[in-house]
């Protein structure tokens, strides 16, 4: 088994005023060679949008992009036709593909806009762009694995299609709750981002925003010391 410890404070930050970003690997101005990517998840970033504010149109291309908004809801524009609101306990993926632009925007007045955005390396080049978004069930997270995100070829019920083989997961523990994460396959590294609360994970204590890699193993376990959210990334390492 291998493991990386990503703390919380050991981030890249970006201040832009109208944006707050913490990276967790390199992007944009924060360039780290220690800190490029995990197996295919490239990017992790944990975004704050000041209201009435946002990301004017801007291209994407041969990427998966995943949005995962934490707090208050963020406007979607793309070049598909897609224009809708991501809102708390939705989820929305993107794949890029031979290219598509696309805009985000707090419109509330008051509110900011806290939300995760990850980049997973897709698995094949130039495939057709696709967009879809859904809202999950809070309830089905709790103490339990929730697969929000899954490859497009396995056809699982309910998950977002992401051109990868790749998985995304959410759950929310109660206090001393302990789960076990199995890997789809051998090849593949789980990613464990804590949203909120403090948890243990192979000897590990991890608190809010902090996140282990782990790898060259088949099972993990996740230990909540208190109520904790997570999201578990699960990609091939190579």
């Amino acid at each position: 088994m291998k493991t990386i410890i990503h703390k919380a404070d050991s981030r890249g930050f970006a201040n832009h005023g109208w944006l707050k970003s913490f990276h967790t690997f390199s992007f944009a101005g924060y360039q780290n060679p220690n800190r490029m990517n995990f197996g295919k998840l490239r990017v992790l970033n944990d975004d704050v949008v000041q209201p009435s504010m946002g990301f004017g149109t801007h291209p994407h291309q041969n990427m998966e992009i995943i949005s995962i908004p934490l707090k208050g809801a963020l406007s979607h524009k793309d070049s598909m036709g897609n224009k809708r609101a991501i809102e708390v306990g939705e989820i929305q993926v993107m794949s890029a593909g031979t290219g598509l632009t696309h805009s985000e925007f707090n419109d509330s007045e008051s509110e900011e806009v806290n939300f995760l955005q990850l980049w997973i390396i897709p698995e094949a080049l130039g495939v057709k762009p696709n967009y879809e978004q859904r809202k999950f069930d809070e309830q089905a997270q709790i103490n339990s694995l929730q697969t929000v995100v899954a490859p497009k070829n396995k056809g699982i019920e309910n998950a977002l299609p992401i051109s990868q083989q790749a998985y995304i997961y959410r759950s929310s523990l109660s206090e001393n709750h302990t789960i076990s994460i199995s890997v789809k396959d051998k090849m593949n590294g789980l990613y464990v981002f804590v949203v909120d609360g403090a948890v243990e994970v192979e000897h590990e204590v991890l608190k809010s925003r902090d996140a282990i890699g782990v790898w060259d193993t088949e099972t993990i376990n996740i230990q909540a010391k208190q109520a904790s959210k997570l999201i578990i990334i699960e990609v091939p390492m190579n």
